[in-house]
């Protein structure tokens, strides 16, 4: 029997995920994770007592065991929370997901005719070769929906025009919707086939940085784990197709770590550079090739009980910069220390080169104000502090570079026998936490001889808002 661990990199939604299938089955794991706490980008940060999510973290899933796993790990800390958001759009708020007789009632008559003329003149004219964002969008909603709700906060999001964002992207996220389907949603309510997550969803008393770290207590308290935070692989040692060993920068200095196998969920761009010997050079060439889209959310402590009802509200405006607003409250009372109090978190989508990334926290806090105040969701005299958290790649893009490089690394990674790319960033797929959480499971069971392919595993936006009865009740 092997007795080497299998060092999983990572120690995010789905490396932490992989590490407790491995201890599960009595096999030593080196876990390594390149900060100094674990959770990923479903950590928890906190501020004065103050705690704040990374982009606001749902729990669902129509993977009946992702759902399992989340229950057994929270018990009564899993809390079930009501679900509330709108879409900031023309001073206007829209709820989301979107209601078609509320929208047409807002736009008013005439704008409600473009609207339909528009649906079916897309619908007769479809644009051939659907390769872009814009393309699928268009084609699917007509051309003055796109513009209205579509458009302007994707740019803002991805910081490219729409027509560079691939249709794949489309196809992911926006899977499943459509103006008949909502039109018949509002018309027929009592025939939907589906348990509706849209009014409420599960979510840790503590943030979803809670989860992760009962999970490491987890993987810990098996005494078949290793944990090195604040650590980096340099090298990765290859022979014959199999990955024997890493080199692992650690506080304590650098650590050759031999292998059975590798779960990697770090960028796979920079993967592919650790390789020795080195990786073909069209796939390193590939690897140069994918970006990322990276994140900040200003924190905003207000001295008012009540600020809005929202978990969070979409800010489909070009006059500021913040795309998401989070209101942590109404995720859950205890992230508040002081009841009297609410916490918001402004979210900024941005490039690492970019102005706004550079900016000082006091400049980010200060402009967070001033946006917060504009939109007329606060006072300015009622904001007292404020943090800043900084994600870089956040995002995996869709472009086009990325859909022609990830072919060619997909081949390459494939070929080595004890390497599984799981998760968000180490597959370069826009997925949810609970398709990493999946991914990392199928890999496990693949070390142990199953032959699942993990790229296989979907991102639906469907499982955004819908869970079959029978998935959610298992």
């Amino acid at each position: 029997m092997d007795e080497r661990p299998v060092m999983v990199i990572g120690a995010g939604p789905a490396g932490l995920t992989a590490a407790a299938e491995l201890v599960d089955r009595g096999v030593p794991v080196v876990l390594i994770e390149k900060t100094d706490r674990v959770g990923g980008i479903a950590r928890t940060d906190t501020y004065k007592g103050y705690r704040f999510d990374i982009g606001g973290h749902r729990f669902f899933s129509r993977v009946p065991w992702v759902m399992e796993f989340w229950k057994k790990i929270m018990g009564n800390d899993f809390l079930q929370r009501p679900r509330l958001s709108h879409i900031y759009y023309q001073k206007q708020f829209y709820t989301y997901p979107i209601k078609p007789f509320e929208v047409l009632r807002k736009f008013g008559v005439l704008e409600s005719l473009r609207v339909i003329a528009s649906y079916f003149y897309a619908h007769l004219h479809k644009r051939p070769n659907e390769e872009t964002f814009e393309d699928y969008i268009v084609n699917h909603f007509g051309t003055r929906l796109f513009h209205h709700f579509f458009k302007s906060y994707t740019e803002k999001v991805w910081g490219v025009p729409t027509s560079e964002i691939r249709a794949s992207w489309a196809a992911q996220r926006i899977k499943g919707m459509s103006i008949w389907g909502m039109l018949r949603t509002a018309l027929f309510p009592k025939r939907n086939t589906h348990t509706s997550l849209i009014e409420q969803f599960y979510y840790p008393r503590l943030g979803p940085g809670q989860m992760w770290e009962r999970v490491l207590e987890k993987v810990q308290a098996s005494g078949k784990a290793t944990v090195h935070l604040s650590s980096t692989p340099v090298v990765i040692h290859r022979r014959d197709g199999v990955i024997e060993s890493a080199d692992i920068q650690t506080p304590q200095g650098i650590q050759t770590i031999p292998c059975r196998a590798l779960i990697s969920s770090m960028p796979i761009g920079e993967l592919i550079t650790l390789h020795a010997p080195a990786l073909p050079a069209d796939v390193q060439h590939a690897a140069t090739q994918l970006r990322y889209r990276d994140f900040l959310t200003v924190a905003l402590i207000v001295t008012q009980e009540h600020l809005f009802p929202d978990n969070w509200i979409y800010i489909h405006d070009a006059s500021v910069h913040v795309g998401r607003i989070q209101n942590f409250k109404n995720w859950s009372p205890e992230l508040v220390p002081d009841q009297k109090t609410t916490c918001v978190g402004l979210e900024y989508f941005v490039f690492e080169t970019d102005e706004l990334w550079k900016k000082s926290d006091a400049d980010l806090v200060a402009m967070a104000t001033e946006e917060l105040v504009q939109l007329g969701l606060a006072k300015r005299e009622d904001i007292i502090d404020g943090c800043v958290v900084r994600m870089p790649k956040a995002y995996p893009m869709y472009d086009a570079a990325s859909e022609e490089a990830l072919p060619i690394i997909q081949k390459a990674l494939t070929e080595i026998k004890n390497l599984y790319p799981v998760g968000r960033n180490g597959m370069h797929k826009y997925n949810n936490q609970d398709h990493a959480m999946y991914t990392a499971k199928l890999a496990v069971e693949n070390i142990f001889g199953a032959t699942h392919d993990i790229w296989g595993v979907n991102v639906e936006r469907v499982y955004h808002e819908e869970v079959e009865k029978t998935s959610e009740n298992s």
